[in-house]
């Protein structure tokens, strides 16, 4: 009988071997909670089920949080080979970008909830979240460029996650704006253009390189079958955080000198939303046709999965923002679509997650030296 994942081999075993990549499930479960708060038809419950999921999220992060600074302060020496591993660090993105996505939830369902009082708690976590994504955006690459080993045929999308990362603060400051005096939200608009242009234009030089890795060495193993996902992520929460940004702006700076900046910044800011929309369906398609194939070879599961839900939840959520500017039904019923996939696969990978925590297979960080770390997927041992 598979052991459940309480009887670990060493005490405290599930807090040395606890990865940052456990934070891509408070991603793909927050993103979910947006995505049926947003839906452009109502149903019973919708709300509720919103609220739950984001309350889920909350938890979760909580959780993780608790086991990633236990494990930081008990197992110092399990830090300096995260830094150094050329995929483990690269989930050091993960933690700003689930902040930021349970945020926006903290925006949307804390204050009908809780009071006013929610914006300024909200409001200072968005500077936490952003310098945390600074950051990772900085650190990880550095720590590319002097220390770690790359090589082009290794190359994955995993590069994407500590640069996405103030893109995603991003586009929650155009969540939050909207609740803030403009004296306020004046320098959170231009932090986080600031911080979208610094995302966006890294990710769309590392989308090029994952495109010529592919045409040149083919799609990579099987355990990295969800990276085929990523590039779909800041595609569109590039969509999403120009909408939501240039929206915000008019008002924002209304009777200051950057008042004809901030009406410009709307139009262009929905131009350039359908441009990035229409370059992030390509990949989705083009991710499915991944996804297809790497089904007929029996791809394993690892906590990698998780990087199938984010991506196509913020692209859901860039769709319903066109839809909600435009008016056009054609966004939303994509939207609605993409919301049913979404759920479909944020309920399939859940329940492998926790088949997996009860057998004990994701608790185990395969780069720490010791006779209880059992050689895993390339994935999970990259994610130690």
């Amino acid at each position: 009988m598979p052991r459940p994942f309480t009887r670990q081999p060493e005490p405290l075993a599930f807090v040395r071997h606890f990865t940052p990549n456990w934070f891509a499930m408070t991603m793909g479960t927050g993103v979910l909670a947006l995505v049926v708060a947003r839906l452009p038809w109502a149903f019973p419950g919708q709300m509720a089920l919103a609220e739950g999921l984001w309350l889920f999220g909350v938890l979760l992060y909580g959780l993780f949080s608790l086991l990633f600074m236990t494990r930081l302060a008990l197992f110092r020496d399990t830090v300096r080979p995260m830094l150094l591993h050329p995929v483990q660090s690269m989930f050091l993105g993960a933690i700003p970008m689930g902040l930021a996505v349970l945020l926006s939830g903290l925006v949307l369902f804390g204050a009908p909830r809780w009071g006013d009082w929610v914006y300024t708690l909200a409001h200072g976590l968005w500077w936490y979240c952003a310098l945390l994504s600074v950051a990772a955006a900085m650190l990880v690459p550095y720590l590319m460029f002097t220390r770690q080993n790359h090589a082009l045929e290794k190359l994955t999308a995993v590069w994407l996650l500590p640069i996405v990362a103030p893109e995603v603060a991003a586009s929650t400051a155009g969540v939050l704006v909207p609740h803030l005096a403009a004296e306020a939200a004046r320098p959170v608009l231009v932090v986080g253009f600031v911080l979208w242009g610094m995302s966006l234009s890294l990710a769309f030089s590392l989308i090029t390189l994952v495109l010529l890795r592919l045409a040149i060495h083919k799609l990579p193993d099987t355990d990295f079958a969800a990276t085929s996902w990523l590039p779909l992520g800041p595609l569109a929460t590039g969509c999403l955080g120009l909408l939501t940004l240039g929206h915000d702006a008019p008002a924002a700076f209304a009777g200051t000198p950057l008042a004809g900046a901030a009406e410009l910044a709307s139009g262009l800011g929905l131009v350039g939303g359908l441009a990035l929309w229409g370059a992030g369906l390509w990949w989705l398609v083009t991710a499915m046709l991944f996804t297809r194939h790497y089904l007929r070879d029996n791809m394993p599961f690892n906590l990698g999965w998780w990087g199938f839900t984010f991506p196509l939840g913020v692209f859901a959520l860039a769709t319903v923002e066109l839809w909600r500017l435009t008016g056009m039904t054609f966004f939303a019923l994509a939207a609605l679509l993409l919301a049913l996939q979404l759920s479909a696969v944020w309920l399939l990978v859940l329940q492998r997650t926790l088949l997996g925590m009860w057998h004990g297979e994701l608790f185990h960080a395969p780069c720490l030296a010791g006779p209880h770390s059992p050689a895993r997927s390339v994935l999970d041992a990259g994610s130690c």
